[in-house]
C-alpha cells in the first residue's frame, strides 16, 4: 500500500496550489496530494475493483496533476480532484474495454467532504430495500437524491428544478443519504 508521509505543512489547499502554480515545486504538489491519497485510492478501488490497478492509477493521477494543477483554476481541490480521479478510472475501464459496472451505493465509504456525484443506483431486485427506503424519504430529500444521483444533475440544475437554493440541495442530499443509511441499517437488523 502507500505510505502516507507525515507532513508538517499547515498551509491550506489553496495556498499549496498557488505555491505550486508559481514555482512548479513538486514537493508542494506532493504535500497536497498526500492529504487525499487514501481517498483517491479508495475511489480508484471502487471503480477499478483491483488493488494493483488502483495503485497504478493513484501514481498516474499524480502525473496528471503535475500538468493539470498548473493550468486550471481550482476553487475546491477535493471536488476537483474527485472529478480527475473518476475520469481517469473511467478512461482506464474504457481503454481495457471492460464493461462499466455499476458502482455500489455504499454511503459509509464516502467522506462527506468529497463530492460523489457518480455513485450509481441500481434498483434491481437485489436493491429493493434501497428503493423502498428512498420512497420513505421526505419529498425534498427524495427528489434531490433522485435528480442528483439517478439523473446525474448538478447541484445548480437540481436547485433550478426544485426552485431551492444550492445550500438547501446540499443539505437535502446529505440528510437524505443519512436517512437512507439509517433505513437500510434498520432493514438489515430486522433481516437477522
Amino acid at each position: 500500500m502507500f505510505i502516507k508521509q507525515q507532513l508538517d505543512d499547515s498551509r491550506t489547499d489553496q495556498q499549496l496550489i498557488q505555491h505550486y502554480q508559481a514555482t512548479n515545486d513538486l514537493e508542494v504538489l506532493s504535500a497536497l496530494y498526500q492529504r487525499y491519497l487514501e481517498i483517491v485510492y479508495g475511489v480508484c478501488l471502487k471503480y477499478l475493483r483491483d488493488p494493483e490497478t488502483s495503485r497504478d492509477a493513484v501514481m498516474d493521477i499524480f502525473e496528471i496533476l503535475i500538468r493539470k494543477v498548473k493550468s486550471h483554476q481550482i476553487d475546491v481541490f477535493k471536488s476537483w480532484l474527485y472529478v480527475v480521479v473518476k475520469n481517469h478510472c473511467l478512461q482506464i475501464l474504457r481503454k481495457n474495454k471492460r464493461s462499466l459496472t455499476q458502482v455500489d451505493f455504499d454511503i459509509s465509504v464516502y467522506s462527506d467532504d468529497f463530492l460523489h456525484h457518480d455513485i450509481s443506483f441500481d434498483f434491481a431486485e437485489d436493491h429493493q430495500d434501497l428503493y423502498e427506503c428512498l420512497k420513505k424519504l421526505p419529498d425534498q430529500q427524495r427528489s434531490s437524491i433522485e435528480l442528483f444521483y439517478l439523473e446525474k444533475k448538478s447541484y445548480s440544475e437540481v436547485a433550478n428544478i426544485l426552485k431551492l437554493e444550492k445550500d438547501q440541495i446540499r443539505s437535502n442530499i446529505q440528510n437524505g443519504r443519512r436517512n437512507l443509511k439509517i433505513c437500510m441499517l434498520k432493514k438489515a437488523d430486522r433481516a437477522k
